[in-house]
């Protein structure tokens, strides 16, 4: 059995690091192979994981934001070499060459934008409009380089991407994805909205402080940063969404995608200038190689990694997907210093036959 090999490592690291509660889901061959919980919701109160336990996913809510562009792509309604400003003439920049920016370049981080500084985490607010005036709030923003030029990370980029899904589709960010994502995929617990989230299932963020691990003062919510960070989800409910990815789109009866669309959301940016793969300098992941659109890109094992991390004030979250093996890994922890790549990645080792690597 898989567990009996990587749970002791899982229960190692937790001990290690003073990590509250951490879960992880296992796909293999087109269904949820294993779900495991570990550890407590909330330090205060001691009360244990689940399996649908629900975390705050950090940057793992960029992939569906991704999607939800493509599926606008699908339906005629968003062309990616079209200027953003096309779909929102509200939107400009300090910098003239924002003009120039497309949609393509904002999903795979060459728009040359910069990154978000403060999410206002102790100052959240959660209107409907909360989301076009953050957007009209960067007209004083300078960008980084040239459109189309160079990868830079960007969750302001993001925020705006939110807006356009909004303004095309005329519903709200979170209502868009909830209806055209979350819903079909039947991802019952998961929710972009914090007040619509389960409280009886909801864990708390924990920070190092007071010379220890702490529940944090803060949750990491707020709406004007939306389409960056706030899905809140499960292990059980990311496995559906790593099954309609490794699936291409299509999930029981229910197709999100065409199928078609995965040959570009599932490879890396090219660089038309070099001919060549994208580059990419952040830390959202153990595979660096390149950048795309919405997803990460690298190699485990000599085998083809599509993937994406998050990390946000008192959690971790990581999805790895294995395509040509029918693989992926999901883990969420309520810890923001939790070592979740390691442990996902002994997970995939155990999963490819590489249990002679783990160190017990």
């Amino acid at each position: 059995m898989i567990e009996s090999l990587f749970e002791p490592v899982v229960e190692r690291e937790m001990e290690a690091h003073i990590m509250p509660g951490l879960c992880l889901s296992v796909v293999k061959d087109g269904e949820m192979a294993y779900a495991k919980a570990f550890g407590v919701k909330s330090l205060l109160t001691g009360e244990r994981t689940t399996v649908d336990s629900l975390f705050h996913m950090a940057s793992l809510t960029k992939p569906p934001v991704a999607t939800s562009i493509i599926q606008l792509v699908e339906r005629g309604m968003v062309d990616l070499e079209s200027p953003v400003v096309e779909y929102l003439p509200y939107f400009r920049l300090r910098d003239p060459r924002y003009e120039t920016i497309t949609v393509g370049q904002m999903v795979n981080h060459t728009s040359g934008m910069p990154d978000v500084v403060d999410y206002e985490w102790d100052n959240p607010v959660y209107d409907d409009g909360a989301l076009e005036r953050y957007v009209r709030s960067l007209a004083g923003e300078t960008l980084m380089a040239t459109p189309g030029e160079e990868y830079h990370y960007s969750n302001m980029a993001y925020e705006v991407l939110g807006d356009v899904i909004s303004k095309v589709s005329g519903d709200t960010f979170e209502g868009y994805v909830e209806g055209q994502i979350l819903e079909p995929l039947k991802m019952k617990g998961s929710t972009l909205l914090k007040r619509r989230a389960n409280p009886r299932l909801l864990t708390a963020p924990h920070v190092v402080g007071n010379g220890g691990v702490a529940v944090s003062e803060v949750f990491p919510y707020n709406r004007m940063h939306a389409p960056s960070s706030t899905l809140i989800s499960s292990v059980v409910d990311m496995a559906r969404w790593a099954l309609a990815n490794l699936n291409r789109g299509q999930l029981d009866s229910r197709r999100i995608l065409e199928e078609s669309s995965y040959d570009l959301l599932f490879e890396p940016w090219r660089d038309p200038r070099k001919n060549g793969l994208g580059s990419r300098t952040t830390d959202h992941g153990g595979h660096d190689t390149g950048n795309g659109w919405g997803w990460f890109h690298g190699e485990h094992r000599g085998r083809r990694v599509v993937y994406h991390g998050g990390r946000d004030t008192g959690f971790r979250s990581y999805i790895a997907l294995l395509p040509e093996e029918s693989l992926a890994v999901v883990c969420s922890c309520n810890f923001d210093q939790a070592p979740i790549v390691s442990i996902a990645n002994t997970a995939l080792d155990v999963l490819l036959g590489f249990e002679g690597t783990i160190q017990r």
